[in-house]
């Protein structure tokens, strides 16, 4: 149990800060390692606005298909939300909260992140990380 603590205070860099534009989002797939100590892709978007970062589960909660609708084009037209390619659903990019489109007043699933000395972290999830032998 205080192993599973300490992996869900652990906070996993993703990526440099300035490797994303301001008023910009980048998806990810990173491992998760689930209930059962099983390693499963684990899609994420984060979005920087300013000095700002947001992060949601890369799923659109209509249904479950990842909101790209291009790859790594996560944005509506204007560039102020993110934008379900498949149904055309529109979520707030502070809160995830979807405004328009089939899914409206539901919320994409959110990720924890963290700025650390210039590097955008995710926690409170346990993750795999690079040279970790998973076998």
């Amino acid at each position: 149990m205080l192993e599973h603590a300490i992996e869900l205070n652990t906070a996993y860099a993703v990526c440099r800060f300035n490797d994303i534009p301001s008023q910009r989002a980048k998806g990810f797939v990173l491992l998760i390692i689930d209930e059962d100590s099983r390693c499963r892709p684990w899609p994420i978007v984060v979005v920087r606005w300013g000095r700002r970062v947001f992060g949601y589960l890369n799923k659109c909660p209509h249904n479950q298909v990842h909101l790209d609708w291009e790859h790594g084009q996560f944005l509506d037209p204007t560039g102020t939300r993110l934008m379900c390619g498949k149904h055309g659903s529109t979520f707030e990019l502070s809160t995830g909260r979807c405004v328009d489109g089939p899914c409206k007043g539901h919320e994409l699933t959110p990720v924890a992140l963290t700025l650390l000395d210039g590097e955008i972290c995710v926690t409170g999830v346990p993750l795999v990380e690079e040279g970790d032998d998973t076998s």
